[in-house]
């Protein structure tokens, strides 16, 4: 590895891994869901540029070819016994975590980012598809409710799968995003029709090989491959739900769609995430917690900080230590372990983020680290980057960059960074630092985000798939993880069982007598405390 004096250490770019074969990709593109005389297109690699991937197009007619398919076939799996779904997600666990290697392989061709960044992914899906396999019976299966008349009402909420399920999955964590949502879905006896962004979608390939290797019935999870404004009509038209990871003008017209269908839609939309350093903050721990926190996947993350709050007595202190830590990252592509930044993923990031830090500077701003795009590693890559002095004009100050940028401000008391991190239409993450646990908390409960992480930058509240994740405002609706992230791809019905007496007064009874029995009723059951 070479350094530089003006930026982090850097290596060149490797080819693709010998994992990657021509028989591979040519096994895992056979599965799109498109006429054998298809239209192609071609995806390229971005560390090095080079072509990729030759991957079918599918047209409107071939969408609505995958949902007959998928139509018949979820009835089959919605009648299959959740046990026995279980036993298929258990295996897919297992299937994920031994061959791994392939999968981080594929991730680091199709995305750039590291391998480090990779290998979350795979945990990611490790544990969501533990964590739905054993509590999908507790969350799915019927529940016995309070009846209206006790003793004579007998009442039972059941869940009943949506049907088929259209999943829209990004670019960015092209494994994460292609198998979580469609791991829940499934396990609640749906079918999924699912469209990757075609610039990763062999990673969703890959992962829908190995379920159907696991013991998923023939059509039941099927892929399709083309533009939004190709197949997005296709795609909603046919759909019982919707669940869409991506931009939020996307998102929100996703959102009309669904609603004039009267179908249910669930958004994980645009973020700009705020992290808060506390004046009793561990300042090399917060930095070291900045650095994790900015710069993951090349800053490609929707639940990464791009703006850093940081208390006035310590902001000095915490500038120079986060500042020496960016410094030192390397920049660069590899197929293991070495490398601490990969490359952005597409020329638009690549473009979005040159034109965000060269408009802020113009404007006044000042780089401490990184500042400028680094063609001699590869075609997308871009130097992690922390940016002082941003004001209100600058569009980076607060519009999403998506990079690996980040904008550093001060704050005099606690209500002042409260107001700062939440001046924003976002609220998908955020991330708060202090000696303090209980101190921590409560700021944390005051900042407007789906999820807040204290003492950590986002994969505490992420990895705690008991409990939901989602967005605020303009980052979304809808929860995934949790309780929420399962019962949303159902339909919950209720069964009343009315047995001796209703509410119509018996032969003989007169309706004021009968109001006046059901009113003194009311009232013994208010005095002995029943809900």
């Amino acid at each position: 590895m070479a350094t530089t004096h003006a930026g982090p250490t850097t290596t060149r770019g490797p080819a693709l891994p010998a994992s990657i074969t021509p028989s591979f990709l040519q096994r895992l593109t056979a599965r799109v869901s498109a006429a054998p005389n298809a239209a192609r297109v071609t995806t390229t690699a971005p560390y090095t540029g080079i072509p990729l991937a030759d991957l079918p197009v599918s047209t409107p007619g071939d969408v609505e070819d995958a949902f007959a398919r998928a139509r018949t076939a979820q009835k089959a799996w919605a009648a299959t016994p959740i046990a026995e779904r279980k036993k298929v997600l258990l295996r897919y666990h297992d299937l994920v975590l031994a061959r791994q290697d392939q999968a981080l392989d594929l991730m680091q061709a199709e995305n750039g980012k590291t391998r480090r960044d990779a290998f979350l992914e795979v945990v990611d899906i490790g544990i969501v598809s533990r964590y739905y396999a054993r509590t999908a019976a507790k969350y799915l299966g019927p529940k016995r409710r309070r009846g209206a008349i006790p003793l004579l009402t007998r009442t039972t909420e059941l869940r009943h799968p949506k049907g088929v399920v259209t999943v829209v999955s990004p670019w960015n964590y092209p494994l994460s995003m292609a198998a979580s949502d469609t791991i829940a879905a499934l396990m609640a006896g749906n079918a999924v029709v699912q469209k990757p962004d075609t610039q990763t979608a062999l990673t969703a390939l890959w992962s829908m090989e190995l379920m159907y290797e696991a013991g998923l019935p023939e059509d039941v999870w099927q892929m399709v491959i083309g533009r939004g404004g190709s197949i997005g009509g296709a795609l909603m038209d046919n759909a019982d739900y919707m669940m869409f990871t991506g931009s939020t003008a996307t998102g929100r017209q996703i959102a009309s769609d669904a609603g004039k269908r009267l179908i249910g839609a669930s958004l994980e939309l645009g973020g700009k995430n705020p992290m808060i350093v506390l004046d009793d903050a561990d300042v090399d721990k917060a930095a070291d917690g900045a650095v994790a926190a900015c710069f993951p996947s090349a800053g490609q993350l929707c639940v990464s900080v791009e703006r850093l709050y940081v208390a006035e007595s310590l902001r000095d202190r915490f500038v120079a230590a986060f500042t020496a830590r960016t410094k030192r990252l390397k920049l660069g592509a590899a197929y293991d372990y070495s490398i601490d930044v990969g490359s952005l993923t597409t020329p638009a990031q690549l473009k979005t983020v040159t034109e965000h830090v060269d408009d802020a500077v113009a404007k006044g701003a000042t780089v401490l680290a990184g500042g400028r795009a680094r063609p001699d590693l590869g075609p997308l890559f871009y130097e992690p980057t922390v940016l002082t002095g941003v004001t209100p004009d600058m569009t980076l100050h607060s519009h999403e960059t998506f990079g690996p940028v980040v904008s550093v401000y001060s704050f005099r008391d606690v209500d002042d960074a409260i107001a700062q991190a939440n001046a924003t239409a976002y609220g998908l993450n955020a991330s708060v630092w202090s000696r303090d646990g209980a101190r921590g908390r409560a700021v944390a409960a005051r900042v407007h985000a789906g999820t807040v992480n204290v003492n950590e930058a986002f994969a505490a509240a992420w990895g705690s798939v008991d409990a939901p994740m989602g967005g605020m405002g303009d980052s979304g609706l809808g929860r995934r993880h949790g309780a929420d992230g399962i019962l949303k791809y159902t339909e919950p019905q209720t069964v009343a069982h009315q047995r001796l007496q209703g509410f119509t007064p018996p032969s003989g009874v007169g309706f004021e007598t009968w109001a006046a029995l059901l009113t003194g009723a009311l009232k013994v059951l208010k005095a002995v405390g029943a809900r």
